[in-house]
């Protein structure tokens, strides 16, 4: 059977710990996989959908270069990475993204942020730990 940890990221210093954590968590079993998961909420003029999904974009282009340098550090032949940047609606919240990824995948743990404050400000705040924690079906690791 295989382990399955999701790490919700935002390019903050807490998430690459949580990366980290994932992958000391992933150690105790022989089959796993870590899911590097950011989902971007397009942000802009609320009156352009063409200029907010085209800000969504460039906020994914951006985080999936920043996770494949993650997945190389992070992988090795005993742990498989998977990197994902979804696209989230833009009234949203996040943490459903998350959430609907976990069992899609059939995650075993999430490992989330309390406060994301990295480059991309908007995507993982208390908001979205607190949503993930209550509407995850799997076991919820919150990093402080």
């Amino acid at each position: 059977m295989t382990k399955r940890i999701l790490v919700a990221y935002d390019g903050s210093d807490l998430s690459r710990e949580a990366v980290w954590e994932a992958r000391n968590q992933a150690c105790e079993t022989s089959n796993r996989e870590i899911h590097i998961v950011s989902v971007v909420k397009p942000t802009g003029p609320a009156t352009n959908a063409a200029v907010s999904h085209s800000i969504g974009d460039e906020m994914a282009e951006n985080l999936s270069s920043e996770m494949d340098e993650l997945k190389e550090q992070v992988a090795s032949s005993d742990v498989g990475v998977i990197t994902e940047v979804i696209i989230n609606k833009v009234q949203e919240n996040p943490g459903i993204g998350i959430c609907k990824y976990a069992e899609e995948q059939a995650v075993d743990l999430i490992i989330v942020g309390n406060r994301g404050l990295g480059k991309v400000k908007k995507m993982l705040l208390g908001s979205v730990s607190n949503n993930v924690v209550q509407h995850a079906t799997c076991p919820v690791l919150v990093m402080k």
